[in-house]
């Protein structure tokens, strides 16, 4: 099972890194595995997790 998490406005790189570690470590609590990422042009990222079996 995939799941999908969008990380609000971040345009400082460095913030936008720890708010994606932050969300990746909560997600592999969870079970999930961060798969891939993308960031947008307005300072977003999307992170694609997948439930570990």
């Amino acid at each position: 099972m995939y799941r999908t998490v969008v990380i609000g406005y971040s345009p400082i790189a460095r913030v936008m890194a720890d708010k994606i570690e932050k969300k990746a470590n909560e997600m592999l609590r969870e079970g999930y595995r961060l798969v891939t990422m993308s960031v947008t042009g307005t300072a977003k990222a999307i992170l694609v997790f997948l439930k570990e079996s």
